[in-house]
């Protein structure tokens, strides 16, 4: 771990000026860094604590699966996945860059594009599931037609990602109060008022290896899809920040709002036949008294708006970061307005698309986050920590024919090998490996990726001179400071 002090001095003073963020993809200049890191633990919390991820808890009582095994599966999968999540966050302090970016210096400015494809998948999937179930819960008091809720919806989220970074923090922490009391009122209804109906999965759930597993993949994939995140988030901290304290506080948000969601969904799941997330809210929130169950729904509904912005900004962040690897663009607002137009057209295009029966098609999208995302963060962790310990040549990221290349085979090759590991391993409604169809159809590539990515990458990098990137980091060091002047 790249160490810093406990009790760093006194923040920097913030210099930017205006409502609307001026940065996007470049260097974010300590003279304009502040903030606090416990603001982490409620902007994760929030972002997490959305209907998707509830979502992801109804897998288990659907495949069989008793709601104390679901719970013990979702608790193991969202700790694990975390895990890869939260230790990305140390990179955004050290760097000052957005968290795709970053992933130059492995596989270089142009070698990049196989997670930058994945990455803007995992945006526009979640902001195209999050407009869904959104709509789905304002059509209970309002009326209009999916398109027209799509439509605004995307639009909001536009609003709220243009305006940026300190509106997001700002919205996701001020939710997450809300959220707490809302939803542990939902909890103990779920808990005392729901049972009897013997449709329900729970009359004839018990143990189920399979199902487990499936479950427990789920939950990990879910949460280590938020690794391409976290460092948007963190870049604006002082560089001197507590590593520990970040990562604790990204975890601790990240993973408590996980875990309690995704049980709360196993418990709707097995005691509800046939639940959907917005009509199993509705139901157990009346319990309480008539209107409540509806008011939970739209509560959950502002919370979807919030990280569908969130979506927005990462999707639009590393949408540029993949031009720039071809053709530089300037980082201006423009380019930020432009590139979040694009990504809500696209996403309106393909919530149109979507079926109504989401459920299916909402696994597959887990799943293949996971297959994707995988070697990439095990090959970015492994060279922030274990390789170049946090050390880089900010300006060269920025320089396709810098140190750091256009295509470096180093990353690209664990990648791609790490990747094509996993295939056997796959388990999705479209394709099963041999490996996966002798498990009973359990999905364990994540761990293969994992494994085999990270291992490559470092035993590629035994090689790699680091002595001669000194004085690139030395020049950069002096340009940037420089340029703060």
């Amino acid at each position: 771990m790249n160490a810093a002090p406990n009790n760093p001095p006194t923040s920097p003073p913030r210099t930017r000026e205006g409502v609307i963020e001026r940065h996007s993809i470049d260097y974010i200049p300590l003279a304009e860094r502040g903030g606090k890191v416990w603001h982490q633990g409620p902007f994760w919390f929030t972002g997490n604590f959305v209907l998707p991820t509830m979502v992801t808890g109804f897998i288990g009582p659907v495949m069989g699966l008793s709601v104390g095994w679901t719970i013990l599966a979702v608790t193991l999968g969202a700790c694990f996945g975390t895990f890869f999540m939260a230790f990305h966050a140390n990179q955004g302090p050290r760097m000052g860059l957005p968290q795709m970016i970053q992933s130059r210096a492995q596989f270089g400015a142009q070698g990049i594009i196989f997670p930058f494809a994945a990455t803007v998948f995992v945006y526009i999937g979640f902001m195209v599931f999050d407009t869904i179930l959104a709509t789905q819960g304002l059509q209970l008091v309002l009326p209009g037609n999916n398109f027209f809720w799509y439509t605004v919806l995307i639009a909001i989220s536009i609003v709220i990602a243009v305006v940026g970074h300190d509106l997001l923090h700002f919205v996701q922490r001020w939710l997450t109060y809300l959220l707490i009391v809302v939803f542990v009122i939902i909890t103990i209804l779920a808990i005392t008022t729901l049972g009897g109906d013997p449709a329900a999965p729970a009359a004839t759930a018990g143990w189920d290896p399979t199902a487990f597993l499936v479950q427990f993949s789920l939950a990990a994939g879910y949460n280590i899809s938020y690794a391409v995140y976290v460092s948007d988030y963190t870049r604006y901290l002082p560089e001197n920040v507590s590593a520990p304290k970040l990562i604790s506080w990204v975890y601790a948000g990240a993973a408590g709002s996980a875990v309690w969601l995704m049980s709360l969904g196993g418990i709707l799941a097995s005691q509800i036949p046939n639940a959907d997330a917005i009509g199993a809210i509705k139901r157990v929130g009346d319990n309480l008294f008539p209107g409540f169950g509806t008011f939970a729904v739209l509560v959950s509904c502002v919370a979807l708006v919030s990280i569908m912005g969130v979506n927005a900004y990462g999707a639009m962040l590393t949408g540029s970061s993949a031009v720039d690897g071809f053709r530089q663009v300037r980082p201006t607002v423009r380019l930020r307005v432009v590139g979040l137009v694009l990504v809500g057209i696209v996403t309106l295009i393909v919530a149109l698309a979507i079926p109504e029966n989401y459920l299916g098609s909402f696994n597959d999208f887990v799943i293949l986050m996971l297959y994707f995302l995988v070697p990439w963060t095990a090959v970015n962790l492994v060279d922030f920590y274990l390789v170049r310990h946090g050390k880089y040549a900010i300006t060269e990221i920025f320089n396709p024919k810098g140190i750091y290349g256009r295509w470096a085979w180093r990353g690209v090759t664990a990648y791609l090998i790490g990747f094509v590991a996993m295939i056997p391993f796959f388990s999705t409604t479209f394709y099963e490996g041999p490996v996966a169809q002798a498990l009973g159809g359990a999905d364990m590539s994540f761990i293969v990726g994992l494994a085999v990515s990270a291992v490559l990458y470092y035993i590629f990098s035994r090689n790699l001179d680091l002595t001669a990137e000194a004085e690139a980091r030395r020049l950069s060091r002096l340009q940037l400071e420089g340029s703060a002047h």
